[in-house]
């Protein structure tokens, strides 16, 4: 049986015409496997504690660390003095010598690393938060806090670390890290108790940074002078001995998070006897701390359908102006955490509501959410804060796990976002509403927006890395990117239009991908220049796309939470989740990773030429009058269409004698042999050539070129000539002969009239000028400015909405 190759007539039709120019011959080639498998080289091997699925394998293991801890917090100087007894246990195949410990306040010593390498511009992180620093000036909150450091005696002093039988033991301190000496190995199975004492001066955060500290209310006339105490980083914390990395020994530098072991916590707080204090666990003297008022209300909160007052506004007003000299003590428990952070104040209201869950035998089946916060951040705080901790949790259990803690607070004051096992520090700018002379009370809808924002960030941190527990420190976008992507997903789901433009919009992430400031994710905190761009906001872009685009709802979220269940108390590496990801999904997305993860390639396809295809039928009633049609959209010559214009007489018209039978018909008309010849044709063609001319099909040809390196699936919206358009999704697996350039085809049996890559705003390309063919003009706006020209924020003032405290304190009566 012969085979016959249907010729293809190819041409322009609004598009564009074929190139003649004969490809040059190439010596050499520039060509890249964008595809390779990233176990080839990038990702450790498999071994008996990481499996080749992404699971822990049979020899997983990781330290157990308990603490008792008894603490003290002097309100007037500001300072902590604590004893912690660490009970440490070694699960590695490894005989200790020694054991590593965090003191994370050291960063504030003016001696420190952190310190003395800030650099001027990028390298100095106060620039953002603290005035702007160059070499021809800088803001006096910048010095301030440059002269809070040197002055303050910041940072942690150990007094003694002594064994089970009281005898001393050698440490040395390394910058923020302690090493204890055992007085003999510690062997596999093993444990060792000893005490650590010692004492620190809390930041004045607002001024000297950091993630806990003192807010101070000197400038509210009713407050006279309270506290707000938040206290995190603030005893020796066992650093992480790994099966990866052996001791963690990488010095706090302020921007790389923690990274620290499970274990139990008992700790006895000691503060003024009218503060009521928040912290990770549970309180274990409540009847001792709490009046019988405060602990029926608490009861109440737990079945009640919306947070319940347990310390009311008008309550809190009253504690502050008392104050007092006495003191109590406050005593909390919490299993398997991996810290513990805590926050006291008079000044606190507190509301709570109980959140249930199906808890699956693994977690409660009822969560107590809880918000303490100032009457300064009134209303906004007991009309949002509790409400957004419950929410998250519907959401974040939905895509990871119950949630595994009895409690899950927020708290406001000086720190401005920052999570602990069961408490996060939410305070900073968000939700303090403006106060006017008169005391009316107004907030922006950014004030509110922030403030929701803020809350399901960092309760999302209770899951990751709380839980599931990354190394913060070296891969920062294990915890801030998934938590940002899920974040994203909980404030789509607050209601329809909230929040205006999150990390997660596709379109927001092409501005960095194309600069020259970018690195690649996978690059350590500490040495990123731009950590919202790179750790927060790319990773979690990358994540909607795989879920939105390349996955599907369904493989992604099944993947994502097996990661998830796979991981909690445990300790992932970013092999376990790549490798999860594609195992349970059945998807080989290596080229993913690689691009989006460890390069700083970007996304930018272009349309570069389409060309339609249609068969040559050889039918002489259909192509002569196809090449009569050609004819007559070529038109005739200029010269002749002005002969014909002017009136010019032919020859032929004075001359009838010269007219013959050609004159009559033009050189398409169709001949009988023309006839007979396709006749001929056609009885030689198989069934299916004849179905194949027949059919009317169009072949265009797409040519594309991946201008930005990443590959990425190829979108494509065809729009029709009767108006109809349809969606094709193209896999990235389409570069893997060719990483740079591509032709496609596309058969269809209408006609095109235009082409639109990623019409949908998919997949971050970063140009979209060239997302078009035929190219189109690209709309902009323009704006005409006048000097002074501006506009309020806040619409509740704008449109006088007003809320007074005469209001607020009401609410409770």
């Amino acid at each position: 049986m012969r085979n016959l190759a249907i010729a293809l007539v190819v041409t322009s039709l609004g598009f564009a015409s074929v190139s003649q120019a004969q490809p040059i011959r190439q010596t050499s080639s520039d060509w890249r496997d964008a595809f390779r498998q990233m176990e080839d080289e990038d990702w450790p091997t498999p071994n008996d504690a990481r499996r080749a699925t992404g699971a822990p394998g049979p020899g997983y293991w990781q330290q157990q660390v308990d603490y008792v801890i008894d603490a003290r917090l002097d309100e007037n100087s500001h300072v902590i003095t604590g004893s912690a007894t660490v009970a440490y246990t070694n699960n590695a195949p490894d005989t200790l010598d020694f054991l590593w410990f965090h003191l994370d306040q050291n960063r504030f010593r003016p001696d420190s690393i952190a310190v003395m390498t800030e650099t001027i511009g990028g390298g100095e992180r106060a620039t953002s938060r603290l005035g702007r620093i160059s070499t021809d000036g800088i803001a006096a909150r910048a010095f301030n806090r440059r002269r809070l450091v040197r002055e303050n005696g910041y940072g942690q002093n150990i007094t003694a670390v002594t064994g089970a039988d009281g005898e001393a033991l050698d440490f040395t301190i390394i910058d923020t890290l302690m090493r204890v000496d055992l007085e003999t190995p510690l062997e596999t199975g093993d444990n060792v108790t000893f005490t650590i004492d010692w004492n620190h001066r809390l930041l004045e955060t607002l001024w000297a940074g950091g993630r806990g500290g003192v807010e101070c209310f000197d400038d509210y006339e009713h407050s006279g002078g309270d506290c707000i105490f938040q206290v995190a980083q603030w005893y020796p914390r066992a650093a992480a001995f790994t099966d990866f990395e052996g001791w963690h020994n990488k010095a706090f530098l302020s921007r790389g998070e923690f990274t620290l072991e499970f274990g139990d916590y008992e700790v006895s707080l000691t503060v003024p006897q009218d503060f009521i204090v928040a912290a990770t666990g549970e309180i274990a003297n409540a009847d001792e701390v709490l009046t019988d008022a405060q602990l029926a209300r608490l009861d109440e909160a737990r079945t009640a359908d919306e947070p319940v007052f347990i310390v009311t506004p008008e309550e809190a007003q009253a504690n502050e102006r008392r104050g007092t000299r006495s003191e109590r003590t406050w005593r909390f428990t919490a299993e398997n955490v991996r810290d513990f952070a805590w926050a006291g104040s008079r000044k606190f209201i507190w509301d709570a509501v109980g959140v249930e869950q199906d808890g699956e035998g693994m977690a409660p089946d009822l969560v107590l959410a809880m918000s303490f916060y100032p009457f300064e951040s009134e209303p906004l705080w007991s009309n949002f804060s509790t409400r957004a901790v419950e929410h998250t949790i519907d959401v974040y259990n939905e895509f990871a796990f119950p949630y595994p803690y009895p409690t899950a607070q927020s708290v406001a004051g000086p720190q401005g976002g920052m999570e602990y096992p069961m408490i996060t520090f939410n305070g900073g700018t968000f939700g303090r509403p403006r106060i006017d002379d008169d005391g009316n009370i107004t907030y922006s809808r950014g004030a509110r927006d922030g403030l929701i924002g803020v809350i399901i960030h960092e309760i999302g941190h209770i899951y990751f890395p709380m839980v599931v527990n990354s190394d913060e420190r070296q891969w920062t976008w294990m915890d801030e990117g998934l938590n940002s992507f899920l974040e994203d997903i909980a404030k789509l789901r607050w209601e329809e239009d909230f929040g205006g433009r999150n990390r997660s919009d596709v379109q927001w992430i092409t501005g960095y991908m194309t600069s020259r400031n970018q690195q690649p994710i996978m690059t350590q905190s500490d040495s990123v220049r731009s950590i919202g761009a790179n750790a927060y906001s790319k990773p979690s872009v990358a994540l909607f796309i795989l879920r939105e685009t390349i996955m599907g709802h369904e493989l992604f979220d099944e993947a994502f939470r097996t990661y998830s269940r796979r991981w909690r108390f445990k300790r992932p590496t970013p092999y376990d989740f790549f490798r999860t990801m594609e195992e349970v999904s059945g998807m080989d997305l290596d080229w993913f990773w690689r691009g989006w993860f460890y390069s700083t390639d970007h996304v930018d396809i272009s349309i570069d030429n389409v060309t339609e295809g249609t068969f040559n039928t050889q039918d002489p009633e259909i192509e002569n009058a196809r090449e009569r049609a050609l004819d007559e959209e070529r038109g005739e010559s200029r010269t002749q269409a002005h002969n014909i214009a002017e009136g010019i007489r032919f020859y032929s018209d004075d001359n009838p004698e010269v007219v013959d039978f050609y004159s009559t018909r033009d050189r398409h008309t169709v001949t009988n042999r023309e006839r007979e010849t396709y006749e001929r044709f056609r009885d030689g063609l198989e069934d299916y050539e004849r179905e194949i001319l027949d059919s009317g099909d169009r072949i265009y040809y797409i040519e594309l070129s991946n201008q930005g390196g990443l590959v990425m699936p190829v979108i494509l919206e065809f729009t029709f000539a009767n108006g109809e358009t349809e969606l094709v999704r193209i896999p990235a697996e389409v570069w893997r002969y060719n990483p740079a350039n591509i032709t496609w085809s596309y058969i269809t049996d209408r006609q095109v009239v235009s082409v639109e890559l990623d019409p949908l705003y998919e997949t971050a390309d970063a140009d979209r000028t060239d997302n078009h063919y035929p190219p189109r003009i690209e709309p902009t706006r323009l704006e005409l400015y006048r000097s002074g020209q501006g506009s309020s924020s806040n619409m509740m003032s704008d449109l006088d909405r007003r809320v007074t405290r005469d209001s607020i304190e009401a609410r409770d009566e």
